[in-house]
């Protein structure tokens, strides 16, 4: 963007459950790493969670992989975010701002990033989140935070300036890097790109529409009529 002509500065995470598609994803130089959680494994019919990862871990030594923890009680989380830890070094553990109670979980947070532990701390919304969460993993080995910059745009609040500003809250924390979850189009990869955001999602599908950048948009006029005289004339149609 900008001066820096087509090169992305933002580093591209691939998002989904499918195993076929993070195969071949972790062979895409445009990939940095990979997320996944409970919720898109079921989708996925995974049935075996340990087996799932570490069968992705067998094909992706190098780049950074999220785990999610899916207790709720915080004793049980360190037990998991543990064994998870130990599946790989290029491991990150997954752990919820809170759990379903609304109570905070910067003490585990804090207590599993001094043990050492890469943590990826999900499903932050509010800059306060960010900033306790940021304080938490201080001292810690390097840690991912998750903001669901396309959740706040559901709201009808503009994901940028909010993510310009949980940015300004991990300033002067090296160790620490903000990841946009849950984008809505491709247009917000540019977009984190553009703020400074260190890390953004994207999910199998949407990866495709990477493709269109720049695209002129009299041939992709052109392409929609074509297509959608296309449809209509292969479904038949009579008037």
């Amino acid at each position: 963007m900008g001066e820096r002509g087509n090169r992305l500065d933002v580093k591209i995470f691939a998002d989904g459950a499918d195993m076929d598609g993070i195969l071949r994803l972790a062979r895409d130089p445009l990939i940095a790493g990979f997320t996944t959680n409970p919720t898109l494994m079921r989708q996925s019919g995974i049935t075996e969670y340990e087996g799932f990862a570490r069968k992705i871990l067998d094909h992706v030594e190098e780049l950074p992989v999220s785990f999610e923890v899916f207790s709720d009680e915080f004793d049980d989380m360190a037990r998991q975010a543990r064994r998870i830890a130990s599946w790989g070094p290029n491991v990150y553990v997954k752990i919820p701002v809170t759990n379903t109670r609304g109570e905070s979980s910067a003490d585990l947070v804090r207590t599993l990033s001094s043990e050492g532990l890469h943590l990826n701390v999900t499903a932050l919304m509010t800059v306060g989140q960010v900033e306790e969460m940021a304080a938490a993993l201080a001292d810690g080995p390097g840690a991912v935070i998750s903001v669901f910059a396309g959740r706040v745009a559901d709201t009808g609040r503009d994901p940028v300036p909010h993510m310009e500003a949980c940015l300004e809250a991990l300033a002067g924390r090296p160790n620490l890097e903000l990841l946009w979850a849950s984008p809505r189009e491709i247009l917000n990869v540019y977009q984190a790109d553009a703020i400074g955001c260190h890390i953004i999602t994207v999910t199998h599908d949407l990866l495709g529409k990477l493709a269109l950048r720049d695209k002129d948009l009299g041939d992709y006029s052109l392409e929609t009529v074509a297509m959608f005289h296309g449809d209509a004339a292969k479904s038949g149609y009579l008037l």
